[in-house]
């Protein structure tokens, strides 16, 4: 008998055992359901295996754009408006308020937590009346198209773990990312560009220690092909993109043809579906190349739309144009754009560099809400504003005059959304006083992500991928439809 080792099966022409037959024969079946979800129908002949990924019922929103503040924007500096404070400036904060709070070891040791009144003016705007500040009088303008959720809350106080678990259901890393376990579970409805794009910009106030992980938006245990692809705002818009020197597309083509055939072979001894991902995702690259220039270049947009989103729209690698980008990737189809903005981390000189970063974000932020809503793709494009977490009441450090920081702060922060099956300007949720508890319809990161996986069509509970014995999901074991929020 021949010994059989998976890693390294024994050649085709050599005799089976009963054990090798049975295992090499179920893989087999899996490789092929796998190969179903990779690829799309339409691909041509040889290429055209069913889709499995489908919606578990009709969604409201067939994509994403989530535009994330990485950082942790300040809640009580631009959303929740709280005039006691005012009356408490400077004023101890009560220990009934703070209770037995883990605290991070940045103010952990202080003696003293002075309330912090927000520096900036609060007014209502719309139709709903919503509170905004003075620092984003974009946003202000479009409020009747949004719904504000005051009471999101995580156990998470620092940046990585918190945003590790908004975006991937868990603390620890490892797991898939919210836009790969879309992609997994709907697939794509663009064959010839990436189901899950990243676009990344630096804030105006960021600083040196500010990292921003590619995990974040990994696969995980997923099928690679799940991950998002990252473009970049100089050079070739993905890495590798173009062909080395003296190589033509027909070359490249041939050499394609030739490294799919070698792969299939090694997929027929080894059985490894990880293979069948590598194949499409050669594919995918080649069509990249076709695809991808036309859709970075902005010089078909009007003078309107760069009025509209900025002058920092003309500026690649920027918020403003990353928007713009956005509603581009949108209007083609991919199923989910996540846009980094970094900088958002206030611990020192908030009142200057909130100011920032507001500005960078404000008027591209709620222009991209109102381009969908005019070219009839907000109904079915969920918009996401929001980070990992808010900020405290109390000043981090000494308390000045015309200066303060926050710490981060999970108990409680504000994110916005729009679009997509969201129920437009309203508010949802509230918290005390002092923006430092939730008093009513609380939030969780868990339940805020099986939310937006049912206005995909996608039921929380049945999204699942089996790892190591055990069922996966983003949820976690966690979770409920925020209800009140559906349109």
């Amino acid at each position: 008998m021949i010994p059989f080792d998976l890693n390294h099966p024994p050649p085709a022409d050599h005799a089976w055992t009963r054990r090798q037959f049975f295992s090499r024969s179920a893989t087999g079946i899996g490789a092929a359901a796998l190969a179903s979800l990779l690829q799309p129908p339409g691909w041509g002949a040889a290429m055209q295996p069913t889709r499995l990924g489908r919606p578990h019922f009709a969604p409201k929103a067939k994509r994403v754009i989530y535009l994330f503040m990485h950082g942790g924007p300040s809640q009580l500096d631009l959303f929740d408006y709280k005039p006691e404070l005012l009356r408490r400036h400077g004023q101890e904060l009560p220990d009934s308020v703070r209770g037995t709070q883990r605290l991070t070891g940045m103010t952990s040791g202080q003696k003293t937590f002075p309330v912090t009144a927000s520096a900036f003016k609060f007014a209502r705007h719309g139709k709903s009346g919503a509170w905004v500040s003075e620092l984003l009088p974009h946003t202000a303008g479009i409020v009747d198209e949004l719904c504000f959720i005051r009471s999101l809350n995580t156990e998470a106080i620092n940046h990585d773990p918190a945003v590790t678990l908004l975006q991937t259901g868990h603390q620890q890393p490892g797991r898939p990312s919210f836009g790969a376990w879309t992609s997994y579970g709907l697939g794509s409805e663009n064959k010839n560009l990436p189901a899950f794009v990243v676009l990344t910009s630096r804030g105006s106030a960021a600083r040196p220690a500010d990292p921003l992980y590619a995990r974040l938006w990994g696969s995980g245990f997923l099928p690679s092909n799940h991950q998002g692809v990252s473009f970049r705002s100089s050079g070739d818009p993905v890495l590798y993109l173009s062909n080395p020197p003296g190589l033509d597309a027909a070359a490249r083509r041939d050499q394609l043809d030739t490294m799919g055939d070698l792969n299939r072979h090694q997929l027929d001894r080894q059985i490894d579906p990880e293979i069948e991902t590598r194949i499409a995702q050669y594919e995918m690259a080649f069509r990249m190349q076709t695809s991808v220039p036309g859709l970075t270049d902005l010089s078909t947009e009007s003078a309107a739309t760069f009025e509209a989103y900025g002058p920092q729209a003309r500026v690649p690698g920027t918020f403003a144009a990353n928007c713009l980008l956005a509603r581009r990737l949108a209007e083609r189809d991919v199923r989910f754009i996540q846009l980094y903005h970094r900088g958002w981390d206030q611990h020192y000189n908030l009142p200057s560099d909130l100011r920032l970063q507001a500005e960078d974000i404000d008027r591209a932020g709620a222009a991209l809400v109102r381009d969908l809503k005019q070219r009839g793709l907000l109904d079915e494009t969920l918009v996401i504003w929001g980070g990992e977490f808010g900020r405290t009441t109390y000043s981090q450090g000494k308390l000045e005059a015309t200066n303060y920081g926050r710490d981060h702060h999970g108990r409680c922060f504000t994110l916005w959304l729009a679009g997509g099956g969201i129920k437009p300007g309203v508010s949802y949720g509230e918290t005390d006083e002092f923006s430092y508890n939730v008093v009513r319809d609380p939030v969780h990161v868990h339940d805020l992500n099986a939310t937006l996986l049912h206005l995909l069509g996608l039921d929380h509970l049945r999204l699942t991928y089996r790892f190591q014995g055990r069922d996966f999901r983003l949820t976690d074991v966690h979770g409920k439809v925020v209800e009140g929020i559906l349109a």
